[in-house]
């Protein structure tokens, strides 16, 4: 075999790694989806690009969370706090300026300390004290949403300049004409909430990919014992990939309070299943060490995509959604075991 051969054929098994297959199944189907919404409802706007930017903006709080959540699913763990880590950041912007008088500013900091610091010490006792991700973080969702209600059972609108200010923000696209942007009929707008959820995803990307921190992830997703015995911080390296989902949980807080422009005690009750669905069907294994970032992207557009068909549609419910996202979430599940399954036997049998 030539040396220019055996590349061909090194560069083919780099790109046909199992790992990866959930990735392209994930994109596959996304463009499945996608094109029969074009062939159906292309007519009425469906492949405009306002309407691929609403599928970011749709779940773009949901997106931000997930970046955090992949990390936690790489080391084979998982996290049921993060929407009510969510909640609590938008109870303590609302409380903190409406009823006590502190800058937004202050209360955003704060919140994300919280969730930083919350995340750490979920993170610290299921490695050091080994208590089981589930329980440890079931207790976080527990405390955190305790907390909200303590603060208030009702709903705090915000009304301040600079929250206003943030989720009015946006890039807006024209048309071109002769050389020249018509301001008159805009493309499309990508606010803020967007923003973030790309800026995350290339810093997940990033970090994941090459950096040190991001192959110690990987490796105690592999094996934990094994990354034990290679001298690898395990411990710190946990500690700090709850505490990164704590800040992303956070953030994807202060996302959802520029959407409404409040806080109250129950929102995004249920988010931590949307968050946690987007990474799986955006190809992250739940049994940890595979799983990245564009992936987790093309997760949250399809869980949004499926929406969109059923409202240009419009004589179907919404549950619809539902039922879709729930059949998707399964199969993703049943292609991760086959691969689990596969690789396995390619690895017995060398």
């Amino acid at each position: 075999m030539s040396e220019k051969s055996g590349k061909r054929l090194s560069l083919f098994s780099r790109i046909m790694n199992p790992k990866y297959i959930m990735v392209y199944a994930t994109v596959i189907i996304f463009l499945i989806i996608y094109a029969y919404g074009a062939i159906r409802y292309g007519s009425i706007g469906f492949t405009t690009l306002r309407t691929f930017v609403n599928f970011f903006t749709d779940n773009a709080y949901y997106g931000i969370s997930a970046v955090g959540m992949t990390m936690v699913l790489i080391t084979g763990g998982i996290d049921l706090s993060v929407a009510s880590v969510a909640s609590l950041t938008g109870m303590i912007i609302a409380y903190g300026y409406e009823r006590m008088g502190i800058s937004p500013v202050i209360t955003m900091i704060v919140s994300i300390l919280i969730g930083v610091g919350l995340g750490a010490l979920m993170g610290a006792a299921i490695h050091y004290l080994n208590v089981p991700p589930f329980i440890t973080t079931l207790t976080g969702n527990f405390l955190a949403r305790g907390i909200c209600s303590l603060i208030s059972r009702e709903s705090i609108s915000i009304n301040h300049p600079l929250i206003d200010a943030l989720a009015g923000f946006k890039i807006t696209l024209y048309h071109m004409v002769d050389g020249e942007w018509v301001k008159i009929k805009p493309i499309t707008n990508i606010n803020l909430t967007v923003i973030i959820f790309i800026v995350m995803i290339i810093l997940g990307t990033i970090l994941l990919q090459h950096t040190r921190f991001g192959r110690n992830v990987y490796a105690i997703g592999g094996s934990e014992s094994s990354a034990k015995l290679m001298g690898l911080p395990v411990g710190k390296t946990k500690v700090a990939v709850y505490a990164i989902n704590g800040f992303c949980s956070a953030l994807a807080g202060i996302a959802y309070v520029l959407v409404v422009k409040s806080g109250w005690n129950m929102a995004l009750q249920g988010g931590e299943l949307e968050v946690i669905s987007s990474a799986v069907i955006g190809g992250t294994l739940l049994t940890g060490g595979v799983g990245y970032m564009i992936g987790t992207m093309f997760g949250v557009l399809l869980k949004s995509v499926i929406p969109a068909i059923i409202n240009f549609n419009g004589t179907l419910s919404s549950w619809w959604g539902k039922i879709a996202t729930g059949a998707l979430l399964l199969l993703f599940i049943v292609i991760q075991q086959l691969v689990v399954s596969y690789t396995g036997k390619k690895k017995a049998g060398r």
